[in-house]
């Protein structure tokens, strides 16, 4: 059975708009950028949400900076399989692995700088977020082992849409102070724990009726 971890199921809202972003930029990527270097990449952009995020506890307007890694690795993260294909150049398993441990690491670096502006009794809360949103993660990574269906995108939310919600969030925080990350934590909490209920809940009857159809042949 083929690798199949490059082709990605399920569509996100904002697919159709990605794909034709993806085409205006791959012929700006110079010739001497290759699909490695744009995975690794993110480890920059982790380092600078660190920073950023840091310097933020004194100027919250830093967190303008965290908006600009988030669109970074954004691009990045799009374009990195995208040109590994146009070239014929592309590390369809190394990609796989490396492109989603660091898109977790770049997760874990978002929660610690939040974790940076909370008061000590609220980061227990970004702990859970971490879990919830690791757990869809998971989720994903188990299914594609069962299936060699690799999908990230459910209900029309992907990765794509979980960035926008960070940078909303760092904007709230600029605009209006950090009562808006404190009220919002619960009702992402809420959100996603429900999300992955459902989510694991469709998962593993797909993979039941999977298994009961092989044993009917």
């Amino acid at each position: 059975m083929r690798f199949a971890g490059d082709r990605k199921e399920g569509k996100s809202l904002l697919a159709p708009a990605e794909e034709v972003l993806k085409k205006w930029l791959l012929p700006l990527v110079p010739r001497k950028v290759e699909t490695y270097h744009l995975t690794l990449s993110t480890l920059g952009w982790c380092f600078g949400v660190i920073l950023f995020s840091f310097l933020a506890r004194y100027d919250i307007r830093w967190m303008w900076a965290v908006s600009l890694m988030i669109f970074l690795q954004y691009i990045t993260d799009l374009l990195d399989g995208a040109i590994g294909r146009k070239r014929g150049t592309g590390l369809v398993k190394w990609g796989y692995y490396m492109d989603h441990f660091l898109d977790y690491l770049f997760l874990c670096t978002m929660l610690i700088g939040y974790a940076f502006l909370l008061p000590d009794h609220y980061k227990v809360l970004v702990f859970f977020v971490l879990a919830l949103f690791g757990a869809f993660m998971v989720n994903s990574f188990l299914a594609f082992a069962a299936t060699n269906a690799f999908r990230i995108a459910y209900w029309g939310i992907g990765p794509t849409e979980v960035r926008l919600l960070f940078i909303l969030v760092n904007a709230l925080l600029v605009m209006f102070g950090k009562i808006y990350l404190l009220k919002s934590l619960p009702y992402v909490l809420t959100c996603a724990a429900f999300g992955l209920f459902v989510t694991v809940l469709q998962t593993q009857k797909l993979i039941w009726s999977l298994d009961m159809k092989g044993k009917k042949q």
